[in-house]
């Protein structure tokens, strides 16, 4: 649904998805599905990083928070590419997973859009 399609729920449209304008300007940044990913947090459960190198079994990334930590491969999970931020229909994420689903919510509930 567009924005014009969206009038139809009048002043409560913005709380159910994105702008047709949010939603370009979140399919055009950069996003590397190989490197974009969540690691677990003993603070936060789960935290967004960024890998900068593998070794094995072990890889090197650098949190959202400023930390460099070193994690199993088996604790990365990866990210959902920008377009599917806030997504309404969470069963149309690429990742469906715990940190997917949880990260979606909040930035759901930060924006004040029904979750």
């Amino acid at each position: 649904m567009g924005d014009a399609e969206m009038s139809v729920f009048g002043a409560a449209a913005p709380y159910l998805r994105k702008s047709d304008k949010e939603r370009m300007e979140a399919s055009m940044r950069v996003f590397d599905i190989k490197k974009e990913c969540f690691v677990p947090d003993p603070v936060e459960e789960f935290v967004k990083a960024t890998i900068t190198s593998r070794d094995g079994d072990k890889v090197t990334v650098d949190t959202q928070r400023g930390k460099t930590v070193v994690v199993k491969d088996s604790q990365i999970m990866q990210q959902n590419p920008p377009k599917f931020d806030k997504l309404e229909d969470m069963a149309m994420l690429t990742f469906l997973h715990e940190p997917a689903v949880l990260f979606n919510l909040k930035e759901r509930y930060a924006a004040w859009m029904i979750y």
